[in-house]
């Protein structure tokens, strides 16, 4: 699947030509499982107040999980270590109520359904795509359990359950 970097370079040939404030938006991109299996998609947004997740997933643990956007545009399975920490271009601690947080990639937890589906509509208020398509790219993971928002690095969110490239490392 497509990713980031083509709307990127469109975005930037597009800001020299006028002031649009407009959305941009990505082609999906695969969710994959620790099995390596797509389970969904995850479609990004440019807009004013930063990068707009739209995941859609099936097949997932039920409950609340933590979310993230990751430093690295790589999901190698089965435990998604590829995708390195969490992408944290200021140096903040882990955690949405941190007082010294949050990461720019802390994203709210998501709530999978009773049937194992998962429909979200996620904001990274201190992003834009040319920042996800830095060098070696980033990724969005869910993890197995809730993030507790404090906690560094990952707020206990534990295992990486889901992973998608939202842009390759270059």
């Amino acid at each position: 699947m497509r990713t980031l970097v083509g709307t990127t370079v469109s975005m930037v040939l597009l800001s020299g030509c006028a002031a649009v404030d407009v959305p941009v938006q990505s082609p999906p991109v695969a969710l994959v499982n620790p099995a390596g299996q797509t389970i969904g998609t995850v479609t990004a947004s440019q807009t004013s107040g930063g990068v707009t997740l739209t995941i859609s997933a099936s097949g997932l643990p039920h409950g609340l999980h933590g979310i993230h956007v990751h430093a690295v545009g790589r999901c190698e399975a089965p435990k998604f270590e590829s995708a390195g920490g969490h992408w944290n271009p200021a140096g903040r601690h882990h955690g949405l109520s941190n007082p010294q947080g949050p990461h720019a990639g802390d994203l709210p937890n998501v709530t999978v359904s009773s049937s194992g589906s998962l429909s979200a509509t996620l904001v990274a208020a201190h992003a834009s795509f040319s920042d996800l398509a830095d060098a070696d790219g980033s990724a969005l993971v869910i993890h197995a359990a809730a993030d507790d928002y404090m906690t560094d690095p990952s707020g206990n969110s534990g295992a990486r359950i889901a992973c998608a490239v939202l842009a390759p490392p270059r």
